[in-house]
């Protein structure tokens, strides 16, 4: 190795999670897994019941903490689709209780990262090279580890870059991991068996495009070239001859995360400007490009030096057809919700009322649906909206847990373009309040239309 090709450890002071060594990539293996985590739920759950023969009024706090953190350890060492949908689910404090939500964040984050000799092997398997032979430096350690993959920083031609690399067997694990994960899912989310294989299906075929990095790349490209106006949002090159199925290449954008973000107290007018980069970023795809970027979770975006929301992964798009996007935006939008007819026309067309239902039924859905929305539509009515405010936050949980324990919401509603759309706006929506911004919310109006 020369001394201008160097794979460096870190060096860079900060607090290092555990590295993995290996990753099990055989559906046997993974599988395996699977029936370990099960046995030792099973035993949290006698555990539990053992101690509630002695103090019935025990609650399920232990068990749930028990139970969150053998599932998370178990996910976070399969990684892939798994980790994914405990990623996903972290991000809706309606599905999970508080325990769950708590060990998954770990997953926006800061799951366990693989070690270097894998990163290596991924390298020689792709490009027939080690590291230290495409770039000036690279660094062996990752710098940040989420669900699908993990970056390292590299330097080539005195340009900082990211390097983003796949965990091995995640692309090819989707289905079987779903499948396995499944049980686990029914049992944590209470969904009914149909609406369940409605959520599978739909983040199956989003994962299937989340680990084609060469799609990612393309899009990236696509997207960060339509966002380019936006004020306040910036997105790094892509370099397509240095990316490959699994590994991507871009430039490494300087900033903070979020949480980061937060801890330096940032002032009101900072909070505003990120939080208005983040309103117009969002509802500029859905509006004008019809396509979003359906992964708002925290570990996606930087916060540059300089004030701006910097967006570093394209991974998660999600595409409204017109038969989708003119009912929900419409009803969010206008004044289409006093037209109880026209309304009534709208929930058809997206499945939440269904044609067989009974007048009775029309009604209750009807008027849970409408609350719904006329809640969710709220930021949309006026000009702006300040999204500190928790009074509205209250709201929306409230009627989320109400609806959870109605058994009328058992049986599957809505068409499945609902599952990401209502994840990337509610997702956006609890960033905002993190925020504690203030924000203009007619920069990008939605299309719409007022009969059906």
């Amino acid at each position: 190795m020369t001394d201008s090709k160097k794979i460096t450890p870190d060096g860079d002071g900060l607090e290092r999670t555990p590295e993995q060594n290996s990753i099990p990539t055989t559906k046997v293996q993974r599988s395996a897994k699977f029936i370990t985590t099960g046995v030792k739920i099973g035993g949290n759950y006698i555990k539990h019941y053992s101690k509630k023969l002695f103090n019935p009024g025990l609650d399920r706090s232990e068990l749930n903490e028990d139970n969150a953190a053998d599932i998370y350890q178990s996910l976070s060492e399969l990684k892939g689709s798994a980790l994914k949908v405990a990623q996903m689910l972290s991000m809706d404090k309606n599905l999970l209780p508080q325990a769950y939500v708590d060990k998954f964040t770990q997953s926006q984050y800061n799951a366990p990262p693989l070690s270097g000799p894998l990163i290596v092997q991924t390298f020689k398997k792709y490009f027939g090279k080690n590291p230290d032979q495409i770039f000036d430096k690279f660094n062996i350690r990752s710098t940040n580890a989420a669900s699908i993959g993990q970056v390292h920083q590299a330097e080539l031609k005195g340009k900082k870059l990211a390097i983003k690399i796949q965990y091995p067997g995640v692309g090819d694990s989707i289905s079987s991991d779903l499948k396995l994960i499944k049980p686990f899912a029914f049992r944590m989310l209470g969904m009914s068996e149909k609406e369940l294989d409605i959520y599978m299906r739909e983040v199956e075929e989003r994962l299937l495009e989340e680990t084609d990095y060469e799609l990612e790349v393309r899009r990236s490209i696509e997207f960060s070239n339509a966002c380019a106006n936006l004020n306040n949002v910036v997105f790094p090159e892509y370099y397509p001859e240095l990316s490959s199925k699994r590994i991507i290449t871009m430039d490494w954008l300087e900033g903070k995360h979020l949480r980061e973000f937060l801890a330096t107290n940032p002032s009101q007018e900072l909070r505003n400007q990120i939080g208005q980069a983040l309103w117009d970023f969002y509802n500029f795809q859905q509006h004008e490009l019809r396509a979003v970027h359906a992964d708002p979770h925290p570990g996606n975006f930087m916060i540059t030096p300089d004030g701006k929301l910097g967006v570093i992964d394209f991974g998660c798009i999600k595409e409204m057809p017109e038969d989708f996007y003119y009912p929900f935006f419409s009803l969010t939008s206008t004044n289409l919700l006093d037209n109880k007819q026209e309304t009534i026309k709208a929930f058809h067309q997206l499945d939440m009322i269904h044609k067989d239902d009974t007048p009775s039924q029309v009604e209750f859905y009807y008027t849970q649906y409408k609350e719904m929305i006329e809640l969710f539509a709220m930021p949309y009515i006026n000009n702006h909206f300040d999204f500190s405010e928790t009074a509205f936050f209250d709201q929306l949980y409230k009627f989320g847990e109400r609806l959870s324990k109605m058994p009328e919401f058992k049986q599957a509603r809505g068409v499945k373009h609902f599952i990401y759309v209502n994840r990337t706006n509610f997702g956006l929506y609890n960033i905002l309040h993190e925020l504690k911004a203030d924000v203009k919310t007619d920069t990008f109006k939605p299309h719409v239309v007022l009969e059906y």
